[in-house]
């Protein structure tokens, strides 16, 4: 796989206001980035089977969640919305008080996670700040042309739990990272949460689970590393990789032979913005083995990538610190 290494790539300045860059600077490209604009804090991305659409989450005060045209790189609001459609499964989320209620700018949507299902409807998990600390669930209806969300249900998280990504099991039930613990949540409807055996030390962030529900993939932030674990198995069994820039979010590649970890590089103490690096790289589900495949300067108005994706023949950039989606031609 060739590295797509842009570090020579000149970029314009920008103000930090917030931990949110505000920008002046046109929605045009900077060398190969090209970008999809006026969005709040996109920092997780998810794919909708089809790769014809998007979804955005927003990570800051006023976020939302985005629905994004992948032909015509458009962005039109999603959830919350003036009128939203809600339909509570309290046989699957039995302990979920009911709908969101309005929260405003209070709203935030962090992780996502994004479970195919048949014929057209999937299942969309988001992790959620507000009101509640929570994964809010939706179904997402695609049958039709435009996916259109309908609520669910929710699990709220346990005190004092503060919730960052989130997975879906493959028996059902859900797995979610809690920086604030700084270890792994397992859900299921009948026996509640559960500290997840061996992730008391995985510094985790990102997460991923591999298609059989046997192993999860932590991605451990303020450590630089990435923790395979295993789960459900006698023996808790960990591998440690490290890597050069500190990983956030994680994704299965499309033929889940890779997952792509994405994140800042050059974090420097006081923490300067305007001198991280954008990063991205392969790893191996089975060795761990890295590949570096994606490395840039800031961007005014793109800080740092939080998460990658792969989309045809495109790579598509998350960022906490932002106001739009880049994306970039995939390595080969």
């Amino acid at each position: 796989m060739r590295v797509l290494n842009l570090l020579g790539v000149s970029v314009a300045g920008a103000l930090s206001l917030g931990g949110v860059q505000q920008t002046a600077t046109p929605c045009t490209a900077v060398g190969e980035v090209q970008f999809i604009c006026d969005l709040i804090s996109p920092e997780d991305l998810a794919v909708v089977p089809g790769a014809e659409w998007v979804i955005a989450s927003g990570d800051q005060e006023g976020g939302r969640i985005h629905l994004v045209n992948v032909r015509d790189k458009t962005a039109t609001l999603l959830f919350p919305t003036p009128t939203r459609r809600e339909r509570l499964d309290a046989t699957t989320y039995p302990t979920c008080p009911g709908p969101l209620p309005p929260e405003g700018d209070d709203f935030r949507a962090h992780g996502l996670y994004l479970t195919p299902g048949s014929s057209g409807v999937h299942t969309l998990y988001v992790v959620h700040h507000g009101v509640r600390e929570s994964i809010e669930v939706f179904e997402v209806d695609a049958r039709t042309g435009r996916p259109a969300l309908t609520w669910v249900g929710c699990v709220v998280g346990p005190e004092p739990v503060g919730f960052n990504s989130v997975v879906a099991l493959p028996e059902e039930g859900l797995v979610a990272t809690s920086p604030r613990t700084g270890d792994v949540w397992e859900w299921h409807a009948a026996s509640g949460w559960r500290q997840v055996p061996g992730s008391d030390d995985t510094a985790p962030n990102g997460l991923e689970v591999s298609p059989d529900g046997r192993w999860l993939y932590v991605a451990g932030f303020a450590e630089s590393k990435v923790t395979r674990l295993s789960r459900g198995q006698a023996t808790v069994q960990k591998a440690v990789v490290a890597l050069d820039f500190r990983p956030d979010n994680l994704r299965m590649s499309l033929d889940g032979s890779e997952i792509f970890a994405a994140g800042p590089g050059n974090i420097q103490t006081p923490r300067d913005t305007s001198q991280e690096t954008s990063n991205v790289a392969s790893l191996d589900p089975d060795t761990l083995a890295v590949q570096p495949i994606f490395e840039h300067p800031f961007i005014d108005g793109f800080a740092a990538s939080t998460t990658a994706i792969q989309i045809g023949d495109e790579m598509w950039l998350g960022t906490y610190r932002g106001e739009r989606i880049a994306y970039v031609p995939m390595p080969e």
